[in-house]
């Protein structure tokens, strides 16, 4: 326990400042991601969808990753899916929520949840699609429970 002749000569501990609100940091628009920022701009989630094979794929790329054919597309989601895996970091206002969740689609996107009590968040939960505010740049898709 602490004394007041055990803190002499020591300066005060300074109270934690309150965590300010998460910002969300701009993303990196690549010239084959342009179409999936643009339209998250207008409220829509696009995933690419490979021509020769038929498989969805995420991150967004010219390239398909199941057969490597350039024959790709982009595709408007549904924008609902289920969390799949999440953990939740910070405290208070500064607190946010990682999670991956699988679209209907089948693709599983790496994303935040939000507008939501992490505590209530569960795996296999249904989520939607939101937008949000990026710094200085596009909106980005993020995740809220259906």
């Amino acid at each position: 326990m602490s004394t007041p002749e055990s803190n002499q000569g020591k300066p005060p501990r300074p109270s934690a400042a309150p965590p300010a609100p998460r910002q969300i940091p701009a993303p990196r628009v690549l010239p084959e991601s342009q179409a999936y920022w643009t339209a998250a701009d207008e409220g829509r989630l696009l995933v690419k969808k490979c021509k020769a094979c038929g498989e969805f794929h995420h991150y967004p790329r010219d390239v398909c990753p199941h057969c490597l054919s350039v024959d790709t597309e982009w595709r408007q989601a549904a924008g609902t899916g289920t969390v799949y895996s999440f953990s939740t970091m910070g405290k208070g206002e500064a607190a946010y929520t990682l999670a991956f969740v699988t679209l209907e689609e089948g693709v599983t996107l790496m994303t935040n949840l939000v507008d939501c009590d992490p505590s209530t968040v569960a795996i296999g939960q249904p989520v939607r699609v939101v937008f949000k505010p990026s710094e200085g740049g596009h909106a980005v898709p993020m995740f809220t429970p259906a």
